[in-house]
């Protein structure tokens, strides 16, 4: 879901004290407790509604709380709605919402949550993520500008009861809840400041943190929100985020105490790290994929021989076990193991096949498909700044040169933010990139090859049975005949490969042992309002 342009360098000289002193309490006054968090790419957005990294996510879930929200362990919790009632046909979800404050003091309302579902779809919002609420009845309509924003399924019945209409059944909706597309915004300051609504002088929060500065390419600054309604259970005072683009930079951070946690590392350092400071070595099952996209708009990859090919040719186990070496698994379907109620069957069919036999067969499709030395196969390669994607490159080039002379690939390196720009924008011909289940279900990885889901269907590839299937797998009740049906879908996908799965991602992180409140989770999902110090009691600071 994809980077700054450089790692964190020295910090403002107002904030120097702060933000460069010793970890946990700090500050002139020695009042404050300080977490310093390494953040991987420096945020495009904060906005909610124009944001789509995980990275993002971090910062803007400490901020914003939705109906549902996050428990330590990354399950999905009642957030701002206090109580829920679903109907009987699945369709309708009623939401008494908790009586709860902006940061300014103004109440938080069910009418905030209908005027922020009504602007992330409006397609003058430009939202990114807008596909992600396409289960809401309208949603989909509306975001293609073929209804008004008011048509959307969901409405304010007063101010602390909102209904919620569906187009079919998702029970996966309390997941989908928890993330940052269906948060409530503060209308009264988006109308009054427009666009910069979330600058630190204007932004208005409901979550336990507000916005104190935006440093570009340096940190980001979040205070305690007093008007929280869960604050006297908040330990951190202020928590800072830094872009950390340079991995192992941030390791020593961490091991020089400057950072109390970072959310991923390089997985050739794993065995250093595990010798170093094994209190601090945290790996864990991910719920994500690392994946490549092929522009199917460019004739040469719009031929499902030439993707094949190209998928064929790559050594997944060399690229897990040589160049990860985190305990990533090879992946050779695109929805990752371990998801709830589903059956897990589809898989590329050459899966099994030794990588020298998938190469000759990877050359014969490229001759089929009229390549070879009169008429060579040539494309660019785009990939991101970050963690292990520079390493895995070369690898992956060699891989697809390996197949015949004639295939003559170009290997680029681009800013995460500008890359994922990119693919959403369609501007790329082959480009690596990484998907973060954003609720445990395998929907939430096959919606990324609907015909709708442009602009996050990178490859912007279509089939129509493909649809099909996934609709019906939407209207159908039946847990098991809806993974069977979803299943089938993914088989498509996978035989006609508009993406090329390369492995299962698993998260890696380093954590401060004195930090408390950090549960290793399978979304990866850690906020800030559940942390604290081995050595600071709950509640000495209000919290």
């Amino acid at each position: 879901m994809g980077i700054a342009r450089r790692a964190v360098g020295a910090l403002a000289a107002g904030a120097v004290a702060l933000a460069l002193s010793a970890c946990g309490r700090s500050g002139d006054d020695g009042d404050s407790i300080v977490l310093h968090r390494g953040n991987m790419a420096e945020p495009l957005s904060l906005d909610p509604h124009k944001s789509s990294g995980t990275w993002e996510n971090n910062i803007i879930g400490d901020m914003f709380i939705g109906l549902f929200t996050e428990s330590a362990a990354g399950e999905p919790i009642l957030g701002m709605a206090e109580s829920y009632d679903v109907a009987e046909d699945g369709l309708t979800w009623t939401f008494t919402l908790r009586e709860a404050q902006w940061s300014d003091g103004e109440p938080v309302t069910a009418h905030d949550f209908e005027y922020a579902f009504q602007r992330i779809l409006n397609p003058a919002t430009l939202a990114q993520y807008a596909s992600l609420l396409y289960p809401i009845r309208n949603a989909r309509e509306v975001n293609a500008g073929e209804l008004d924003p008011s048509e959307v399924g969901v409405r304010a019945i007063d101010d602390r009861t909102l209904v919620i209409e569906l187009e079919f059944p998702a029970p996966y909706l309390r997941g989908l809840l928890t993330h940052y597309t269906t948060f409530p915004v503060p209308r009264h300051i988006v109308e009054r400041h427009g666009d910069a609504w979330v600058q630190p002088q204007n932004i208005q929060t409901n979550g336990a943190y507000r916005l104190v500065a935006w440093r570009a390419n340096n940190y980001i600054h979040l205070t305690r929100n007093e008007r929280f309604w869960d604050n006297e259970n908040v330990c951190i005072d202020d928590v800072y985020f830094y872009p950390t683009v340079d991995n192992a930079a941030a390791e020593r951070r961490v091991r020089n105490g400057e950072l109390d946690l970072i959310t991923d590392f390089a997985g050739q350092s794993l065995p250093f790290l595990r010798q170093q400071v094994p209190d601090y070595v945290r790996v864990h099952p991910y719920l994500g994929i690392v994946y490549f996209s092929f522009n199917t708009t460019r004739e040469k990859f719009s031929d499902p021989r030439v993707r094949n090919a190209l998928g064929m040719a790559i050594d997944r186990e060399f690229i897990a076990e040589n160049i990860l070496r985190a305990g990533e698994i090879p992946a050779y379907s695109f929805v990752p193991p371990g998801v709830d109620e589903y059956p897990g069957t589809a898989r590329i069919s050459w899966f099994d096949a030794p990588v020298e036999e998938r190469r000759r067969l990877a050359r014969e499709l490229l001759e089929e498909a009229g390549y070879g030395p009169d008429n060579p196969l040539r494309f660019t390669y785009n990939f991101r700044a970050t963690s292990d994607n520079p390493r895995i490159a070369p690898v992956v080039q060699q891989d697809w040169q390996l197949i015949a002379d004639w295939v003559q690939v170009d290997i680029q390196v681009v800013e995460t933010q500008i890359h994922y720009s990119n693919l959403r924008a369609s501007d790329f011909e082959l480009g690596d990139g990484g998907w973060i289940g954003d609720y445990n279900d395998a929907y939430n990885f096959l919606f990324l090859a609907e015909t709708g889901s442009i602009p996050m269907n990178y490859s912007r590839w279509s089939n129509e049975e493909y649809d099909r299937l996934l609709e019906q797998a939407n209207r159908t009740l039946d847990a098991q005949e809806r993974g069977r049906l979803m299943a089938e879908a993914e088989q498509i996908m996978l035989d006609d490969m508009p993406y090329i799965p390369i492995v299962y991602y698993v998260n890696k992180s380093l954590v401060n042992p004195r930090v408390t409140g950090w549960e290793d989770n399978i979304v990866h999902i850690h906020r800030t309002r559940w942390m604290c110090f081995t050595d600071v009691e709950r509640g000495q600071n209000g919290g």
